[in-house]
C-alpha cells in the first residue's frame, strides 16, 4: 500500500503533503482549535483548552450553539446537493475536519460532486488528509489561502483543477466572517468572491449574533477577545445586508437551527444559539 493510501488519499483528491516543520504556534490560541476542543475534539493544545475553558465559563451556550452551527452546514450540504442540484463546492475557513464533512454529506447525494477547501490555518493543512477522501467519481482538494484574500482563492491552481467556473458554485462560509469586524470588510471579500462565478451560484454563509442572547453572548465575545481571538456578534439586519446584491433565499437569514430543521434542531431552545445562517442566489 503506497504512503497516499495509507494517509487516507484517494482517487479523485488532491492536497499538500503536510510538512513537519510547519509552525503550529501551539503557545497562542487558535479559533480552529478553540472549537475542536469545546466539541469534543482532539486536535488542540493546552492553550486552546484553557482559552475554551475560560470562554465557555462566561459563555455556557456556546457548545450548544457550535453544535447547532455544524448541523446546520451539513443541513445547508444536503438541502444544496439534493434539492438544488449543486455539484460544485468551495469552502472557505474549513476549519478541523469534523465529520460528518461537507464533502461526505454532498456526495452521498451526488458521488459524481467536487468540493474544494480552503483555510490558512498550519493545523488544518496538517489534518488536510482526511478531508481528501473522494468518491472515484469526484474530487475534493484543499488550498492553503486566506479568505481576506479571495483574489488568490479564486486564481490558485487547486481552484482551475477542482471547480469550473462556468457551472454553479456554492460558496460556504460558515463560522467565519465573525472573525473579522469590519462589514465593509467581509461584503467586499463576498462580492469579489461571488463576481467570477456563475449565475445560479449560492452563497451559504453562518455567523455570530447576540440576538437571541444578548448579556451571555456580549459577555462570551469579550472573553474570546480577551484570549486574543477577535470576534464579533451581527444583528440580523447587519447579517442580512452582507448577502446585498444576491437573492436570499427562504428562510432567509434565521438562526442556525430554525434552517430546515430536524427534529433535533427544533427540539433546540432559541436562547441557547447565537448563530444565524442564510443561503442566498446570485442572479
Amino acid at each position: 500500500m503506497s504512503e497516499l493510501a495509507r494517509a487516507g488519499h484517494q482517487p479523485g483528491s488532491t492536497g499538500p503533503d503536510p510538512s513537519p516543520g510547519l509552525d503550529l504556534r501551539t503557545d497562542v490560541p487558535h479559533s480552529a482549535r478553540v472549537y475542536d476542543h469545546i466539541l469534543g475534539g482532539k486536535e488542540n493544545f493546552p492553550v486552546d483548552r484553557a482559552a475554551a475553558a475560560e470562554i465557555v465559563r462566561h459563555w455556557p451556550n456556546l457548545p450548544t450553539s457550535m453544535r447547532a452551527n455544524r448541523q446546520f452546514m451539513a443541513r445547508l450540504a444536503q438541502v444544496l446537493a439534493a434539492e438544488y442540484g449543486l455539484r460544485q463546492f468551495l469552502d472557505i475557513g474549513t476549519g478541523l475536519p469534523t465529520p460528518p464533512n461537507l464533502h461526505e454529506v454532498v456526495q452521498r447525494v451526488a458521488p459524481e460532486s467536487r468540493i474544494l477547501y480552503v483555510d490558512n490555518d498550519p493545523i488544518v493543512l496538517v489534518h488536510a488528509r482526511a478531508l481528501l477522501t473522494s468518491t472515484p467519481a469526484g474530487r475534493t482538494a484543499y488550498l492553503d489561502a486566506d479568505l481576506t484574500d479571495p483574489d488568490a482563492v479564486l486564481a490558485s491552481e487547486q481552484l482551475r483543477d477542482t471547480l469550473d467556473l462556468s457551472r454553479p458554485v456554492a460558496v460556504s462560509l460558515i463560522a467565519v466572517v465573525h472573525f473579522i469586524g469590519d462589514d465593509d470588510v467581509v461584503r467586499d471579500i463576498i462580492t469579489r468572491l461571488m463576481r467570477p462565478l456563475a449565475p445560479g451560484s449560492i452563497l451559504a454563509l453562518s455567523t455570530c449574533t447576540a440576538d437571541s442572547a444578548p448579556e451571555e453572548v456580549r459577555v462570551g465575545v469579550a472573553a474570546y477577545n480577551a484570549s486574543g481571538i477577535p470576534l464579533v456578534a451581527r444583528t440580523k439586519a447587519q447579517v442580512e445586508a452582507l448577502f446585498d446584491g444576491l437573492d436570499l433565499i427562504d428562510p432567509g437569514v434565521v438562526l442556525a437551527h430554525h434552517w430546515h430543521p430536524d427534529a433535533a434542531a427544533s427540539a433546540t431552545d432559541d436562547a441557547h444559539v447565537h448563530m444565524y445562517g442564510a443561503i442566498a442566489r446570485k442572479r
